[in-house]
């Protein structure tokens, strides 16, 4: 199943192989899937092992958004820094301890959850956008030394 979300990026031409090492690139869905399953991971073993939500979440948070940034191809780099911070909150709402009732219960649970692990939510976030913004002006900026050659 795994297989089916990485697509493989393979050079075309003669000769070059599995690309020169490329990762494989993320689709926008499987980057989201890649998200929640990686998010859900870490925040299921920070309760399994310590019984709650901490640093072990917020750690693998951060390792999940870099990857998701690195890995997503070039036509769906929005998505990397838009999923992460969705995978965060279904794992509050899945796996934070809690004891509130009801919907507005619930809400207010994540509410405070999200404001007492903003630091991790909006650290991964901007580094996920720093990574995808880089790699954004780094592929304009190719695109465009061939055609600034052509012209001069």
């Amino acid at each position: 199943m795994v297989q089916r979300l990485l697509t493989a990026r393979r050079s075309r031409g003669p000769g070059t192989g599995t690309g020169g090492g490329r990762p494989a690139r993320l689709t926008a869905v499987g980057t989201g899937v890649v998200a929640v399953a990686g998010t859900l991971a870490a925040a299921g073993l920070d309760r399994l092992l310590f019984g709650g939500l901490g640093v072990l979440f917020g750690l693998g948070y951060l390792v999940v958004c870099f990857q998701l940034a690195v890995r997503v191809r070039y036509p769906d780099l929005p998505a990397a820094p838009i999923c992460g911070p969705i995978a965060f909150a279904a794992a509050l709402v899945l796996l934070q301890p809690s004891t509130a009732q009801g919907i507005t219960g619930q809400l207010v649970s994540l509410a405070g959850g999200l404001a007492l692990r903003a630091g991790w939510l909006f650290t991964g976030t901007g580094l996920a956008g720093a990574i995808v913004t880089a790699r954004y002006l780094a592929q304009r900026r190719r695109h465009r030394a061939p055609a600034a050659r052509r012209s001069s």
